[in-house]
């Protein structure tokens, strides 16, 4: 039997949350939120042939978009994501169905430890990212419908292990206290949320810029008397 899990369990453990984008981003995240592939294919009007390439096909590099309004924006690459073994480890789904519902989410690592890691890796840490900062339960508060956790690194396949159909839980049906007892602080390694989080800007405390495992500039930070923390009910 499955105790329920409250807000306050994963704010306890984990009261931020980091979130890797383009570096650059900051002013567009700031217009339109913090958008999924998905929502911001739609954003951009992507017509639908060069939609399923980048929605539902492994995307080895990074992809750059266009709108007249909008400018451009990177779709960033799913390097970690190999095709190959993908298929080896799915339940219940294809590679096709797999890269369409991670693009559908907007994904948070719950960890700085884990952030730091994949920032290190040789793929990523020759050049700047842009590192947003977020107060759990600030977002738990408004979007907790909206939320899923996930036990492994859904968007790399080596030493991940198994996923598919049940890798994302809803927060009332994850088995936290399972995974606190088996894994410790790895209880819980990605926070998503369903398709946006228009309304980012209201959670975030910090954004900077990071080469390799180390921030070298602060991009933005919340002024200390905005009062970011609300009671999640």
């Amino acid at each position: 039997m499955i105790c329920e899990v409250k807000p306050e369990d994963i704010i306890k453990y984990y009261p931020h949350l980091y979130h890797m984008a383009e570096s650059g981003s900051w002013p567009r995240i700031q217009r339109h939120g913090l958008l999924s592939t998905s929502a911001l294919l739609d954003l951009f009007e992507i017509n639908q042939e060069k939609r399923h390439a980048i929605e539902s096909e492994w995307r080895p590099q990074s992809v750059e978009i266009h709108h007249p309004t909008y400018g451009s924006a990177v779709i960033r690459d799913q390097k970690p994501l190999h095709e190959g073994t993908l298929r080896k480890l799915l339940d219940g789904m294809s590679a096709a169905e797999y890269y369409a519902m991670l693009n559908k989410r907007t994904f948070f690592w719950v960890r700085r430890e884990r952030l730091e890691g994949l920032l290190n890796a040789r793929a990523y840490r020759g050049r700047a990212h842009c590192v947003l900062t977020v107060e759990t339960r600030a977002l738990l508060a408004k979007h907790r419908d909206d939320v899923w956790l996930s036990h492994i690194n859904s968007g790399a396949t080596f030493g991940s292990g198994r996923r598919g159909i049940d890798t994302f839980k809803r927060i009332s049906q994850y088995p936290f206290e399972e995974m606190r007892k088996k894994r410790g602080e790895n209880a819980v390694v990605e926070l998503a949320v369903d398709y946006a989080v228009k309304d980012i800007g209201e959670f975030t405390i910090r954004v900077e810029d990071w080469i390799g495992q180390n921030p070298v500039r602060t991009i933005w930070q919340k002024q200390e008397n905005q009062g970011l923390s609300k009671l999640v009910r």
